[in-house]
């Protein structure tokens, strides 16, 4: 079951900026606390006719619309042809590729977002990787934080993969879609091409190609 954790078994990294950094590690989470120094060292890369520097540390591409609204601490980058909604929240650490949507008054910390994501509606996502054209429907979030404020441990099947991570929320695997209102736990880990029914309260490690309707009913996609 570990196998699907894999970061090679979950991403198609021609997908993102993120790449050089997701092939240094095995497991996605493990690239989470290294995002920030990423962001930095690539920011100061990007071609000047591509990128313009909007304060410290934070890059926005020309092409990308960022409402006035929209608050942006860095690190962060603002990937080509990405949209940035009203209100909405980039607390910094935040790598956002091209063609998104980061929409009204969702919020983003310490993330890496493939291209094409959308997390369009009144979204919390921390501490996550989301793969490429992931989606997360209205009012979904990410949980990043046990209540008893423990590490976060893993748990695919019979196994159990520490962290080392007191925050860490979720990984979503490529053309994953999350139903509205949802939440994904600490440490939930969602493969390829599945779908989370709405209203879900989603932990563990998910399969790829599977319909996740509720816990202990997971169907597998044909």
């Amino acid at each position: 079951m570990s196998e699907q954790l894999k970061i090679i078994n979950l991403y198609d990294l021609s997908r993102t900026a993120a790449a050089p950094l997701l092939r240094r590690f095995t497991y996605p989470w493990e690239a989470l606390p290294a995002i920030g120094d990423f962001i930095r060292e690539l920011g100061k890369s990007l071609p000047a006719e591509e990128y313009e520097q909007r304060g410290e540390s934070v890059w926005v591409a020309k092409s990308a619309k960022v409402f006035d609204s929209a608050y942006l601490a860095g690190p962060a980058i603002i990937g080509p042809e990405t949209e940035v909604r009203q209100c909405a929240f980039i607390r910094g650490n935040a790598l956002v590729g091209a063609g998104c949507v980061v929409g009204n008054s969702t919020e983003l910390k310490n993330v890496i977002l493939f291209d094409g994501v959308q997390v369009p509606h009144y979204n919390y996502v921390g501490d996550s990787i989301l793969g490429y054209k992931s989606h997360m429907g209205a009012g979904s979030i990410t949980s990043n934080v046990k209540s008893d404020k423990t590490l976060v441990t893993v748990h695919a099947g019979e196994e159990a993969l520490p962290t080392g991570l007191k925050k860490f929320g979720a990984m979503l695997g490529d053309h994953v879609e999350v139903g509205c209102n949802s939440v994904l736990n600490p440490g939930t880990v969602i493969g390829r091409n599945t779908n989370v029914y709405p209203l879900s309260m989603v932990r563990g490690c998910v399969p790829a190609n599977s319909i996740y309707k509720r816990a202990g009913e997971i169907a597998e996609k044909r």
